[in-house]
């Protein structure tokens, strides 16, 4: 049963078909987000790049006009692959960038798991357009946040009524291992260990 976006609600993150979309997590911008949710979001980010490199899922990290709002947090920039799409921007929808909507054809991936801030501008104006485009969306909940808590709430509310799927870390993770005889689930299950 889809929902009226076309989407399958019930519908599981799939390494081989996903893209992994790290947006914006800058030192300025992080810096004045809501403390409850800061570490939290560089925590799981980094768990979910980590995991993105192991089993060879492709990244994008966008940064929101580095000039003045600063470089990718350092404890996230450590833990991006090798093979990492770094795209500069000043739209605040990843999508509007030619150079990001280039990368998604080249991959030829449908789903796209959403981590980054604020969650209520560019988190959620992405994920709206790549509905719209005809991608599965996957939002970590708790990979995501904005400097107020409401805002947060809005974005992830709006999301899932437009067909969304409101997600977690953890759960994108053994999804994508979907067995616990995946080659690489010990690994995986080490970084949940070292959180």
């Amino acid at each position: 049963m889809t929902n009226s976006g076309g989407h399958d609600p019930a519908a599981l993150s799939r390494a081989e078909d996903s893209i992994l979309v790290l947006i914006d997590v800058q030192t300025r911008l992080s810096a004045v987000l809501d403390p409850a949710c800061r570490e939290p979001v560089i925590r799981n980010a980094g768990l979910l790049l980590e995991a993105a490199g192991m089993l060879g899922v492709p990244v994008i990290a966008t940064e929101q006009y580095p000039r003045g709002l600063g470089a990718t947090e350092a404890r996230l920039e450590e833990r991006l692959p090798d093979y990492t799409r770094r795209l500069e921007k000043t739209c605040f929808s990843c999508h509007r960038l030619p150079e990001f909507r280039e990368a998604l054809v080249a991959s030829e991936r449908r789903q796209i798991v959403i981590a980054g801030i604020e969650a209520h501008v560019c988190v959620l104006q992405t994920a709206l357009e790549l509905l719209a485009a005809g991608h599965e969306v996957f939002i970590a909940a708790d990979a995501v946040c904005s400097r107020s808590l409401t805002n947060l709430q809005n974005a992830l509310d709006r999301a899932s009524k437009a067909s969304a799927i409101i997600t977690n870390s953890e759960s994108v993770l053994f999804e994508w291992l979907g067995d616990a005889s995946h080659p690489r689930f010990k690994a995986v299950s080490a970084l949940l260990r070292q959180q």
